[in-house]
């Protein structure tokens, strides 16, 4: 936690940082004060229609001047925090796969052809394939279920057989307690490995992704339970608030 703790009061600097260096503050101020003139004149003119019609007008097109402002900061904002959370996701967002509890594994294929041979799945010793591989057609997909009996960290072998040139390809798993660094699901897509960077890029050939379904995991702190993202919210909104005077920013 108090990694976390850290993290989300650093985040909360950075946002600061960049709506100091890429947000017009002074026009940002203006369509604040002009949003509470207009709220100020509906409550004042509350029998005169005209008026008030006139100012939800105003009310309307200030918030959205207010708005299109905090867009661009808001933008450079985020592209570097969805890798930041990818990245907190696999560490906070998810559980090992409990020992006696089932699990599926997911495999996304190019291309199925459901007259060949199905592929095949090898596990460690301490999980147990309970079913045969199953061929989604139309999605392109085969799913085995799973079950650990006791904590590992292991691999997943699958292979696909094309003729004498089969695709091997394998997948992390973890199973039992505690907090590690998982990963979800294992891509080919550059694009996709920023959402799942944990594990390395799969190899050119016919398996898009392969995905094992941990369970989600909240943080505990002070007696509370929530998700990994809720208490980040709430310190880099923290850390924004008692600093925002000193970076001479407003929202």
């Amino acid at each position: 936690m108090p990694a976390l703790i850290l993290i989300g009061l650093l985040l909360g600097v950075a946002m600061l940082w960049v709506f100091a260096h890429t947000s017009n503050q002074g026009a940002i101020k203006r369509a604040k004060n002009r949003l509470y003139a207009s709220l100020y004149e509906m409550r004042l003119f509350a029998d005169e229609p005209a008026l008030v019609w006139k100012a939800q007008v105003g009310l309307l097109s200030n918030n959205l001047r207010y708005i299109g402002l905090m867009l661009v900061p808001a933008i450079i904002v985020t592209v570097p925090m969805v890798v930041v959370f990818a990245f907190l996701e696999a560490w906070y967002g998810m559980a090992p796969l409990p020992p006696g509890r089932q699990a599926l594994v997911t495999m996304q294929v190019k291309t199925l052809d459901p007259a060949a041979a199905p592929p095949t799945l090898t596990a460690p010793p301490e999980i147990a394939i309970e079913s045969p591989p199953v061929r989604d057609i139309g999605d392109r997909q085969v799913s085995w279920r799973i079950r650990p009996s006791a904590p590992v960290s292991g691999v997943l072998h699958i292979v696909l057989p094309d003729g004498g040139r089969d695709e091997n390809v394998d997948k992390n798993i973890e199973a039992g307690q505690g907090r590690r660094y998982l990963s979800d699901r294992r891509v080919r897509g550059l694009l996709a490995l920023v959402l799942h960077p944990a594990e390395a890029r799969l190899p050119p050939g016919n398996v898009e992704w392969i995905e094992v379904h941990y369970p989600p995991a909240t943080v505990r702190w002070l007696g509370i339970s929530l998700h990994w993202l809720i208490w980040l919210l709430i310190f880099s909104m923290l850390g924004a608030l008692l600093l925002k005077n000193r970076f001479k920013v407003t929202f």
